[in-house]
């Protein structure tokens, strides 16, 4: 049950009340959205530390052993939570998930009362804290600050034994789906997990486990069909984003259901062969856009979960296969559109920006519980931990720096060594998979001159941004690829706007656009790109779409300039998924934004 809505709300400037009872509850707020954004009903945009929220609900009668669970789906930045005035959960983080088992502070039937404190100091820089800006107003590349609750709130009654997480790990390679779930309850050795999975309407397999120490890990064995025509109708890519649904139930022996969920996985393969990126076993050109997840209104919370998916789709239409979601731990429905719409997603940590004892701690520990969260989304492509060697300014010359990148690099392919780690994007590389540069040389001739020359000579004597692109040792043949680029301004309103260049006119942006795509498009030596940028964000306007998601040329133009002319890697169901997506696409934002629901609706 959703506990989105009105809540009590409180602004503590100081952070000086410690308990519930010390708090003067003197406005309301929409959550989830942000005390800093309009859409909260509160838009303060000022300094405070703190903040604290309050609402009563009626807790559903619980029978049978059931449990009632509290989730919060992220709380910048430390969160308390209070239960009819009795302490329930702590967290540190603003980007993981928050949990909570209240069964024992609430009565079935009765009313419960729920009372958040959120501290979050707008000037501390050891935090992992992305785009959010320290100073009063924003400026440059950082945006207003998010504190406090900005995802999803809500309960659910589960029973006493229940399936506590599930991940799944496929393997093209065997054919097979790894199947790793963890149950929670009392000890008992009558526990039974029955799994069904289910493609195209049809059982493709269906088992069922004993539960020994509380878990399940098992390879569930697919029938290869062997050819390769039906074995690409199973396997998950933009073009054919086909998903495994999956019935999971926990049982007794004799069969008494005590807990079922659904999910869904699917099969795709992903790798580094040579200086390519690997799709399926093919070398597969990743076609990025830069999204760092803002809206006007609502900041880094959507307005709702069409937005969200009106995203992926903008996306796709445009004719990019994936994104790089930067500085910003997107809402999980955000991959669940990613996943059955088929948009890769390269995910990267929201940086700190001093090097401290506290902020490795507090980086390494939520973009541990990150990777936890998500690493089931067959959308996912590759984790990058570091951007531009923010949090670590000193990388060429400490070597403690480097060994924590480095470290990172090596804990994530740890925790998941099926994908592409990016140590350090940008510049700086001191541990890769995948050299990414970041470039806004704004003359088309020169990039294609500096990506068309050998690769020593390119490492040797190119300082983008000023930086060495390669840190202590020299390149290893990994794919390259242009992973920050454009970021061409273009607004109503130029006075008040930032951008890396800019245009005057609609025209000279379509014109500038289409050039700088052409080079990069073209050079051999790139594995991928990514533009900068999907939308405006706030001052800065080097969006292919404004703040509010209106194309500022057409999305026809920007397609064939991402792709060119139709070409023989673009498959037919490719092209005319596209082609379908731009037509709906241009029927929607002919629509006045609040007629479209960008405007959220408080009852919701």
């Amino acid at each position: 049950m959703s506990l989105n809505g009105l809540w009590q709300f409180a602004l503590d400037h100081h952070a000086t009340w410690r308990t519930p009872e010390d708090v003067i509850w003197d406005s309301e707020i929409v959550v989830p959205f942000s005390p800093e954004t309009p859409a909260s009903g509160i838009g303060f945009t000022g300094y405070f530390r703190a903040c604290w929220y309050r609402i009563t609900f009626v807790v559903p009668s619980l029978v049978d052993d059931q449990r009632i669970v509290l989730h919060c789906g992220a709380i910048d930045y430390q969160a308390s939570i209070w239960v009819n005035d009795q302490l329930a959960a702590q967290h540190e983080g603003g980007y993981s998930p928050i949990t909570a088992d209240i069964t024992r502070l609430v009565s079935g039937g009765q009313p419960a009362t729920v009372v958040i404190r959120a501290e979050d100091d707008p000037l501390d820089l050891a935090k992992p804290r992305g785009k959010q800006e320290w100073q009063l107003e924003p400026h440059s590349i950082w945006y207003p600050r998010t504190s406090g609750i900005w995802q999803t709130v809500w309960y659910e009654v589960i029973s006493h034994h229940t399936i506590k997480s599930l991940h799944w790990t496929p393997s093209v390679e065997r054919w097979e789906i790894g199947l790793e779930t963890r149950i929670d309850g009392p000890e008992r050795d009558d526990l039974r997990l029955r799994v069904k999975l289910s493609a195209f309407g049809k059982a493709i397999a269906e088992d069922t486990y004993s539960v020994v120490s509380g878990e399940v890990n098992r390879r569930v064995g697919l029938s290869d069909p062997g050819i390769d025509d039906y074995r690409n109708e199973l396997l998950w890519s933009p073009a054919t984003p086909t998903l495994i649904e999956a019935e999971l139930e926990l049982t007794t022996r004799a069969g008494e259901v005590l807990d079922s969920v659904r999910s869904y996985t699917a099969l795709r393969s992903l790798g580094i062969q040579a200086d390519r990126f690997v799709l399926n076993g093919r070398p597969y050109p990743l076609v990025m856009i830069l999204d760092q997840g803002y809206w006007p209104e609502s900041g880094l919370t959507a307005p709702n979960d069409e937005a969200l998916r009106q995203d992926v789709s903008l996306a796709k239409a445009m004719g990019f296969n994936g994104v790089r979601k930067h500085q910003k731990i997107e809402d999980p429905r955000y991959l669940y559109w990613a996943d059955h719409l088929g948009m890769l997603v390269w995910e990267e940590m929201p940086s700190a920006y001093r090097f401290t004892r506290e902020s490795i701690c507090r980086l390494t520990r939520e973009w541990t519980a990150v990777i936890e969260r998500d690493r089931s989304h067959p959308c996912i492509v590759a984790w990058v931990p570091f951007n531009e060697s923010w949090g670590v300014p000193d990388l060429p010359d400490s070597p403690a720096q480097r060994h924590y990148v480095q470290a990172l690099y090596h804990l994530t392919k740890t925790l998941d060594p099926t994908r592409p780690v990016i140590g350090n994007d940008g510049w700086e590389a001191v541990a890769t998979d995948i050299i990414g540069i970041h470039d806004y040389d704004d003359n088309p001739e020169r990039l294609a001159a500096r990506y068309g020359m050998e690769t020593t000579r390119l490492f040797e004597r190119e300082r983008p941004g000023g930086r060495l692109l390669l840190l202590g040792q020299g390149h290893q043949g990994q794919p390259v690829m242009l992973t920050e680029f454009g970021g061409i301004a273009f607004s109503d309103d130029p006075g008040r706007t930032w951008g890396y260049t800019r245009s005057n006119t609609a025209e000279e942006f379509a014109d500038r656009f289409r050039r700088i795509l052409s080079v990069v498009r073209s050079t051999p030596l790139l594995a991928g790109y990514c533009y900068t940028q999907f939308a405006d964000t706030y001052q800065e306007t080097n969006g292919l779409l404004y703040a509010d998601r209106r194309p500022k040329i057409s999305i026809e133009q920007i397609a064939l300039a991402i792709r060119g002319s139709r070409s023989s890697r673009d498959s037919q169901e490719e092209w005319l998924y596209r082609e379908r997506l731009m037509t709906e696409l241009m029927k929607i934002y002919t629509v006045p934004p609040e007629e479209r629901g960008l405007n959220p609706d408080p009852t919701a």
